[in-house]
């Protein structure tokens, strides 16, 4: 086997997207599995992305003077048991510590699925009067749950990282506030710089975060018809403060429970972002994403080559603010080299050679549509950062049009098998009859995704499993 097939993938996108994105993940270098069942490592190349996402969302947060705090990793059954719809929630993904060594623990210790158990019972410490609030944490975590049955690395796995936001006001209205604020936050992440187009809404009861009042999502469409939940905020009123006893005391003297909030993004938005926007080539990175955005590969022969070689150090140079890579090897062509660079995902490649040198211009190719530029080195700093942009762009339109293309309505449940096997996410209406979710589940493997704020009239609205009057319009689809 050659080197190149070696490096290439050998699965179509279209024709089995689970194999593909198996492969992709390995051969783009992205993550590699470990002895543990769930459990990936993160490779340079994408914890460099979740260092971008750990960036972007620390730069916003702060302006809303949330503070980042580290809480530790086992929780005291205990304390776990404490809230009796969050613990049923999560129990049977917690995984749990009862020996030190040889020595049974007194109590066991879970290691964290989430960190409300082991920080409230801090909050309920630290809060004593209004003036303690608003309380604003946020946690930068990995955390473990344990079950389900078929890991997918980024997707789904046993151990996974996020940030917990955890915030704590006086009153209803104050907290409720927080929400949408947090929410454009998270889109402003998703569409401007991971390029990826969502829907919102609020998950239905039974999909709500175990604990909370409610909980909203920004969910993604994926380009096999599968949706998956990105970043999520919930509003967990007095259910935790009850539970934990986090009161204070107000300005009329009265004691009070406080009002609370917790919202997420995790690692699964790096699988979402190189699932949606990748080739049979190999990855595909949004330019504002990938670390190195240009890679160089000059064209060596040996009369030449100092010349060239010189020439493309001058080009690193004055681009070097974009993240640039020259990649010299001799043993190569540049043939494998275009190979191995559309690979890795890196947006633009720079080809210069002998011919390139004379005529004082390089070939500039845009690794999403292959389309190659001829570019005079002088105008480089000025027609490089357009075409990043022009990229960005050409991503998030072709996402969003695959999102638009395969939203479909209809009130009638015969269309919901038919839609559902020809991977189109639907608008329909459904009461809020946990049973009839249940059915809609059981019978089509599709479930309410969430269900838009904006609701249309439901005047002569029925649901489409029981048809007595509608309660929402919500998305159903497949789901991770």
């Amino acid at each position: 086997m050659s080197k190149k097939d070696e490096k290439g993938i050998s699965i179509s996108k279209e024709k089995d997207f689970s194999k593909w994105y198996t492969e992709l993940i390995q051969k783009a270098d992205l993550a590699d599995y470990t002895k543990v069942s769930g459990c990936i490592v993160f490779k340079p190349k994408s914890f460099a992305m979740w260092e971008k996402v750990m960036e972007l969302v620390n730069q916003r947060i702060k302006k809303l003077n949330v503070k980042n705090v580290y809480f530790p990793l086992f929780i005291p059954e205990e304390y776990l048991s404490k809230e009796a719809t969050h613990v049923e929630g999560f129990t049977p993904e917690v995984a749990w510590v009862t020996h030190a060594g040889k020595t049974k623990l007194n109590e066991r210790l879970a290691i964290r699925p989430t960190s409300e158990t082991i920080m409230y019972p801090s909050f309920s410490k630290w809060i004593r009067s209004y003036k303690d609030l608003p309380l604003k944490y946020n946690q930068w975590s990995n955390v473990v749950r344990w079950e389900f049955n078929n890991p997918v690395p980024f997707f789904r796995t046993r151990e996974f990282l996020f940030n917990e936001g955890h915030t704590v006001f006086a009153t209803q209205k104050e907290a409720e506030a927080e929400g949408p604020k947090i929410i454009d936050i998270y889109k402003d992440i998703l569409e401007n710089y991971m390029a990826l187009p969502n829907f919102f809404g609020k998950k239905t009861e039974r999909e709500k975060f175990a604990g909370a009042e409610y909980t909203w999502s920004l969910e993604c469409y994926l380009p096999n018809g599968k949706a998956i939940q990105g970043p999520d905020f919930h509003h967990d009123g007095q259910i935790f403060a009850k539970a934990y006893d986090i009161k204070f005391i107000d300005k009329d003297e009265k004691e009070k429970y406080v009002w609370q909030n917790t919202w997420a993004i995790s690692t699964r938005m790096l699988g979402v972002m190189f699932a949606m926007h990748s080739d049979d080539k190999g990855l595909i990175l949004p330019p504002k994403m990938a670390d190195e955005k240009i890679g160089i590969i000059p064209i060596l022969f040996e009369d030449s080559k100092k010349k060239v070689l010189a020439e493309a150090k001058k080009i690193k140079k004055i681009l070097n603010k974009y993240g640039v890579f020259i990649d010299d090897r001799e043993e190569y062509t540049p043939g494998w080299k275009f190979n191995e660079i559309e690979m890795s995902g890196t947006p633009l490649r720079i080809e210069i050679g002998p011919r390139d040198l004379l005529k004082k211009e390089v070939v500039v190719v845009k690794r999403n549509t292959s389309k190659k530029y001829t570019i005079k080195i002088s105008q480089l700093t000025k027609e490089i950062p357009k075409l990043l942009d022009e990229m960005q762009n050409e991503l998030y339109e072709k996402a969003e049009k695959l999102l638009k293309s395969n939203i479909v309505k209809t009130d009638n449940y015969k269309d919901i098998i038919k839609l559902i096997k020809n991977k189109k996410l639907i608008l329909a209406p459904m009461c809020i009859n946990e049973e009839c979710e249940d059915q809609l589940k059981d019978k089509t493997t599709a479930k309410v995704i969430n269900i838009p704020l904006e609701q249309p009239s439901l005047e002569n609205k029925k649901c489409i499993i029981c048809n007595k009057q509608a309660d929402y319009i919500g998305y159903i689809g497949k789901s991770y």
